[in-house]
């Protein structure tokens, strides 16, 4: 591969599977940050952390400003800390996931990285329990802490690269892969390649219907992510 490319992976549901944990270190988070029990539905659906637990705020008629929003996150770190052994036991990496990782690594141009909702210490937590931080630079990536939206994500991921590698990465040059409408308008944004991946909620017929340039149904065959990735 002659030319350089920034791979940007999401990571809930495109690179693993967490089971329930997450969703138990939140009810709890929020106990203990409003001393309310949680009662309203939400979903992250591709949202960013901090995005995420706004509306989770406003939903409970809550003012996320005068220090909530931050306590409630700095909670929420505590517990998915506190939850790392759980996270390890009932989730797991999905089929294909680290075979793929390791494909892309053996091309020398591909650089690879996360662009996710996660905050950056949930990242790191989450694919340090499953493994997967070995061909992933985490320097590069952006993260749920970094903007509230997440087409603002890829100028994050960006900015590292330049700081890291003295190159800026365009749209034409980045790749993102994830499993949610959101992943792909977050590349249709800024002109990256979308390639979505129909391992979460959403089906494929949906990320097709939203303008992903490549839908897989999972990670399990190498060659078609590759070929999907970087066209080999």
């Amino acid at each position: 591969m002659e030319r350089e490319l920034l791979v940007l992976w999401d990571i809930d549901h495109t690179l693993i599977d967490g089971g329930t944990v997450a969703r138990r270190a939140v009810a709890a988070a929020f106990q203990r940050a409003t001393g309310l029990p949680l009662t309203r539905s939400w979903s992250y659906y591709g949202r960013t952390e901090t995005a995420a637990a706004t509306e989770l705020l406003r939903a409970h008629d809550l003012d996320p400003g005068d220090g909530l929003l931050a306590g409630y996150l700095d909670l929420l770190v505590a517990e998915m800390q506190d939850r790392a052994a759980d996270l390890a036991d009932e989730g797991h990496a999905l089929p294909g996931a680290r075979e793929a990782l390791r494909a892309l690594a053996t091309h020398g141009g591909v650089r690879q990285s996360v662009l996710t909702g996660n905050l950056l210490v949930l990242a790191e937590l989450k694919l340090a329990a499953f493994d997967l931080t070995e061909h992933l630079d985490l320097r590069l990536g952006a993260y749920g802490d970094d903007a509230y939206e997440r087409t603002d994500l890829p100028a994050h991921a960006w900015a590292r690269a330049e700081r890291v590698l003295g190159r800026r990465f365009r749209g034409s040059e980045t790749v993102i892969i994830g499993d949610t409408v959101r992943d792909v308008t977050t590349a249709q944004a800024v002109g990256a390649r979308a390639v979505a991946v129909a391992t979460g909620m959403v089906s494929a017929a949906e990320l097709a219907a939203a303008g992903a340039d490549v839908v897989l149904p999972d990670l399990r065959d190498t060659a078609a992510v590759l070929a999907a990735v970087i066209g080999v």
